[in-house]
């Protein structure tokens, strides 16, 4: 049932954006009473942890899903494209994610640490995957050495908000927003962290994002 009704908040998210998110409306469209809200997660707030816990995993499958090669910065390159895609598979929920939409007024709970057994909570899981192509291209030589976990926040922050910026329509003016701001975004980075500009450009170059 917990599952039922995280899995019902995401369609209705995708479908009908954050104000169809309501206790009524979750409980009705899987034959259940609105009690089963309050029941299975004491109310709305944590029912939205859940989704919002659910949508950084799909989002960690998607950054899980890129093949690791012996080029660090063309990792981080595609992890950045595969990042782009998730957000857009469900804009609604990314929104929602990262605290920009509140369904019903509600906010979730915040996030934990961890799932409680010592693991990295979702959102730490979808963040470790930047991490770790960090520390890969320290440790290749790729970029200057520096702290793995300020790199992939310097990179996760500007995908955020491109990504944010995009999902509200800010780009609209432009025909190619990911190649003409996106890409030459994260080149600038790469090559500011240290990354040989030669290189960074080719990489971009090859793996476009989509």
């Amino acid at each position: 049932m917990r599952a039922r009704l995280v899995e019902a908040a995401i369609e209705l998210l995708d479908a009908e954006g954050p104000a169809a998110v309501q206790a009524r409306r979750l409980a009705r469209e899987i034959g259940a009473s609105t009690m089963a809200v309050y029941h299975y997660f004491g109310g709305m707030p944590a029912l939205l942890r859940a989704v919002c816990d659910e949508g950084f995993r799909r989002l960690e499958a998607h950054l899980a899903a890129v093949a690791i090669t012996e080029d660090p910065i063309t990792d981080i390159v595609r992890l950045g494209a595969a990042y782009r895609r998730a957000a857009r598979e469900n804009p609604h929920l990314y929104d929602m994610m990262f605290g920009l939409a509140a369904p019903g007024g509600h906010r979730p709970e915040p996030a934990p640490h961890d799932d409680g057994g010592g693991r990295p909570g979702p959102g730490d899981a979808a963040y470790g995957h930047l991490v770790a192509a960090a520390h890969r291209a320290v440790q290749a030589g790729s970029i200057r050495p520096a702290e793995p976990a300020l790199i992939a926040a310097q990179l996760w922050s500007m995908l955020h908000g491109f990504v944010a910026l995009e999902l509200a329509g800010h780009f609209r003016q432009l025909p190619e927003a990911a190649d003409q701001v996106l890409a030459p975004l994260g080149t600038n980075l790469l090559i500011g962290l240290g990354g040989e500009p030669d290189h960074v450009l080719a990489t971009a170059a090859q793996a476009p994002i989509e």
